[in-house]
């Protein structure tokens, strides 16, 4: 007796809003602050004074947020930059990873589709660009270290507009980065 025929998976939906959602429900629930790296083009709705190099890094917690919806197409919310109320809005695609602002544990997803082929580098040269200490310009480290302190992420509670200096990492040797498929 022979098992019937395995059914080719589908392709469904994209698994990052529902992967982007249980973190920052982790994070929330662990009293972490959630921040989002996220890839910056023209369909993305921040402040451009904060883009550096195509990237910026949002606090994304309730307290830092008004009426945040993490939809699974986009991510909304209303914050304060400099003193003044901004509309928030980042296609999900372009979240290029979700981490606990406190310990860095977290996920990193590929960038936008087209984005390798334009810069001509593939998904792994991008994690390690990612990764790589780059003077004057934050850059995420993915690792289950607390090296995401390493990245000067913009507070959206801070009134002040500027980015909200990292606390001190631990002593200890440099974190490496950690790939989870």
């Amino acid at each position: 007796m022979s098992s019937p025929p395995i059914a080719p998976a589908t392709a469904g939906t994209s698994t990052r809003p529902y992967l982007v959602r249980a973190l920052h429900d982790w994070c929330t629930d662990n009293g972490f602050t959630p921040y989002v790296a996220v890839f910056v083009d023209a369909s993305v709705r921040v402040p451009s004074e904060y883009v550096k190099n195509n990237e910026i890094v949002l606090n994304v917690g309730f307290e830092a947020t008004s009426g945040l919806k993490l939809g699974n197409d986009f991510i909304e919310f209303k914050a304060r930059f400099g003193g003044s109320s901004r509309e928030i809005m980042v296609p999900m695609d372009h979240v290029i990873a979700i981490y606990a602002r406190e310990n860095g544990q977290g996920m990193a997803f590929p960038a936008p589709n087209g984005v390798h082929a334009v810069k001509g580098a593939s998904a792994d040269d991008a994690a390690a660009a990612a990764a790589a200490p780059v003077r004057g310009t934050p850059r995420l480290a993915l690792t289950e270290t607390h090296a995401a302190r390493e990245a000067a992420p913009v507070d959206a509670a801070a009134d002040s507009g500027l980015p909200t200096p990292p606390p001190e990492p631990p002593a200890g040797g440099r974190p490496s980065l950690k790939r989870i498929k």
